[in-house]
């Protein structure tokens, strides 16, 4: 069986790179399409395999540029030859499955997140733009979403990485998609003794605002109780300059840092609104329980009473009311580590097989 998996760019390694991979395993004969490719910016895995670029990797400064070209990647999804594969996977969150799949393939869409640029966020990404790039987003988001809906329709099956996304592609798309978790590396992380847990919180994640750490800075600063924030992005200065005496502001830390903080934090603190989350489930599995917006991912990831506590506004009194209440609830941490195997990528890598496969026959019989 010829494999092809096709993803928007490949610029870094973050959740949808890390799904690659794990397709990228378990394909190993697969050839890998995108729009954008940095060598040196990807996991060996990937690397191992054949990757073809559409023609925006041609353009100037592609590598820095790339959503700027947002407006030409129909035109090169659809040039890309995809004659003989007998299987597509496509990873959408940038646009990837709108390519035209040969007429006999199975074509299944793995779905990070209908573009959120386009979509849900539409307003949000425009609010945050310059003047320019306000004045083109509506004619160019219409013409994208145009687009993105009606080649919904060259998609056989869909697969969400959560059910907040699945609600998305049926609001979006008017199709159904079956549930799959994405993997989650949890046997990279562990838990410690009691003895060795400090007196700290801890924030994780590029720092943007949909991601709100400026409430987790404020909530901090207002109690005086300690927080400590890993991850770069846009927001770093302002963060840094809100952070008060007890908060640490350290920018982006290599994993073993990373590993070490969050097995000696108090709890993980979690104020945006993600699709699926992988941080909070990292977290728990280094047996640390999550406080956490009670929308999005997160819901489905995290257990209220059990492996962290809610709050139901993004406001800087529900933070807080939250830590209070985490301080408040004995919570085991052998429960919350035993809680994140199950996003383990063992679990990952059976589910897709299994659906792969089930689709597939499907297809054959119907031949």
């Amino acid at each position: 069986m010829r494999v092809a998996i096709v993803h928007y760019w490949f610029v870094g390694m973050r959740g949808g790179e890390k799904v690659i991979e794990a397709l990228c395993e378990l394909f190993p004969q697969a050839d890998i399409f995108t729009h954008v490719y940095r060598p040196d910016a990807v996991s060996p895995v990937i690397r191992r395999h054949k990757v073809s670029t559409s023609f925006i990797s041609r353009l100037p400064a592609a590598y820095r540029l790339y959503k700027s070209y947002l407006p030409l990647m129909p035109m090169a999804l659809e040039n890309l030859d995809l004659r003989g594969y007998d299987l597509v996977i496509s990873s959408e969150s940038g646009p990837a499955k709108g390519i035209v799949p040969p007429a006999d393939a199975v074509h299944i869409c793995y779905c990070h997140s209908p573009m959120r640029y386009i979509w849900n966020m539409f307003h949000d990404y425009r609010e945050r733009s310059g003047f320019l790039t306000r004045m083109m987003m509506p004619p160019i988001a219409h013409y994208i979403r145009n687009w993105d809906a009606a080649s919904a329709s060259r998609v056989d099956h869909f697969v969400s990485n959560s059910k907040t996304v699945a609600r998305r592609v049926q609001s979006y798309y008017r199709r159904d998609s079956d549930v799959i978790f994405p993997p989650v590396d949890t046997a990279a992380f562990r838990p410690v003794e009691t003895s060795e847990l400090e007196d700290y919180y801890l924030m994780v994640g590029e720092l943007v605002s949909y991601k709100r750490p400026d409430l987790a800075v404020e909530a901090f600063n207002r109690t005086g109780r300690k927080l400590v924030i890993i991850g770069g992005g846009e927001m770093f200065a302002k963060v840094k300059a809100m952070a008060g005496p007890t908060v640490s502001v350290l920018g982006p830390q290599p994993f073993s840092a990373l590993q070490h903080h969050y097995a000696r934090c108090r709890a993980l603190v979690f104020p945006g609104e993600e699709d699926f989350g992988i941080v909070p489930v990292e977290a728990m599995a280094s047996g640390r329980p999550v406080i956490a917006y009670g929308r999005g991912g997160a819901t489905e990831t995290v257990i209220a009473d059990r492996t962290g506590v809610f709050f139901q506004t993004q406001s800087v009194e529900a933070i807080i009311d939250a830590i209070e209440r985490l301080e408040k609830t004995d919570i085991d941490p052998s429960a919350i580590t035993a809680h994140a195997a199950g996003f383990g990528k063992e679990v990952f890598t059976e589910k897709m097989r299994a659906y792969v496969e089930r689709r597939v026959h499907e297809k054959s019989t119907q031949a």
